[in-house]
């Protein structure tokens, strides 16, 4: 009887459910990339579980990359269920959503010829999504009650900030996978052309519906990217303003959001390509969009929320538009060349899935109507 009644006076937290969201998602994304090849080999979809033997070829690495990998799952699902199922119930349905959902991943890799089933990577990632569990369940109360950063958000961000609080979280993590243009989120006209031209046996390229014309000068793509920097930036920094109270430090926060990204992007360059490669994506182009950036930020910083929110629409739609509609860079190509995935197929294939996707995850929660008691 006391439990239920402190747990009905504390609130569940929309931050925990909507990062688990998102990460249930990079899991989905991750363990099915790179999407191709689909056929049916005759094999059942659970053969990989109906033997105990571990398979032959494994390393110490790749089941350490699967046991962290469903460590942070375990914790987000304790967060979520949070309060209405706590302690050792919450421990225990975590690790039943954590059995359901790594079998579900295995199970479709059987109709994947890149992929391969496995009964160690289900145990492994089962393993992880226990520790998690604990680990969450031993934390919640500390974290989501008690923690100064809790009472941070509720200080310093619009009640139904939430979904655009862990969009922002991604963000830094979405200048992981290589891109042809710094903050160039979004590029799918190559993707979908590759996919288009297989199904229908002809080659086809999108992006000349785009930008019907001949090949573009580089004055022109310096002039692209310059654009899709400055849109780019512009863009996830208008989404961080137009969820801020009055009081919030908003200099500071954009200019700490942009820092995050800025140093990610340093770091996955230096190690996916080499240390010589850390800044190679600041470019005259680049340079120049990202002074634009920070002149529009400075102007529209204290601009009112629904001002922020369509000019945010704005930017990212426009950043879009010619990032799609421009080639790639044939320097980037060159570069990507010596780009060798291995081990890291699972983090690059989560790591492209924010690449692409979330300028489209930020325009469909900019464009959901916000009370006005929550634009203050």
């Amino acid at each position: 009887m006391t439990d239920t009644t402190a747990g009905a006076s504390i609130q569940a937290s929309p931050v925990a459910r909507a990062a688990l969201l998102a990460y249930v998602l990079l899991i989905v994304y991750a363990s099915w990339f790179p999407f191709s090849g689909w056929h049916n080999n005759g094999i059942s979809p659970l053969s990989y579980a109906q033997h105990l033997d571990l398979p032959r070829y494994w390393t110490v690495f790749d089941a350490s990359i699967n046991v962290a990998g469903y460590i942070p799952l375990g914790i987000l699902i304790v967060y979520a269920l949070y309060p209405r199922v706590k302690s050792l119930a919450a421990v225990a349905l975590t690790i039943l959503c954590g059995i359901l959902l790594s079998g579900t991943m295995e199970a479709v890799q059987t109709y994947l010829p890149s992929r391969v089933p496995s009964n160690l990577d289900l145990f492994t990632n089962v393993a992880g999504c226990c520790i998690g569990a604990v680990l969450g369940a031993l934390s919640v109360r500390r974290v989501l009650d008690q923690s100064h950063l809790y009472r941070l958000r509720q200080r310093w961000f619009s009640l139904r900030a939430s979904q655009i609080l862990v969009l922002l979280a991604l963000w830094p993590l979405a200048q992981i996978y290589p891109q042809g243009y710094l903050f160039g989120h979004g590029q799918l006209t190559p993707i979908l052309s590759a996919w288009l031209s297989a199904l229908l046996d002809t080659s086809i390229d999108l992006a000349n519906y785009l930008r019907p014309g001949a090949m573009l000068t580089v004055e022109q793509y310096w002039m692209s990217e310059t654009i899709i920097t400055a849109c780019g930036m512009t863009g996830a920094a208008l989404t961080l303003l137009c969820v801020l109270r009055r009081g919030a430090p908003k200099g500071a926060l954009v200019l700490a959001l942009i820092g995050a990204a800025m140093l990610v992007k340093a770091l996955a360059s230096a190690l996916l390509f080499s240390p010589e490669n850390a800044f190679a994506w600041i470019t005259p182009g680049a340079e120049c969009g990202f002074l634009i950036g920070l002149i529009m930020l400075a102007g529209l910083a204290f601009a009112p929320h629904l001002v922020q929110r369509r000019l945010a629409v704005l930017t990212l739609s426009l950043s879009l538009l010619i990032v799609n509609a421009t080639p790639v860079n044939p320097y980037f190509m060159a570069t990507l060349q010596v780009w060798v995935q291995g081990k890291f197929l699972n983090f690059n294939g989560a790591a492209q899935f924010l690449s692409l996707l979330w300028p489209f995850f930020a325009l469909f929660f900019l464009c959901l109507p916000t009370p006005k008691r929550n634009q203050q």
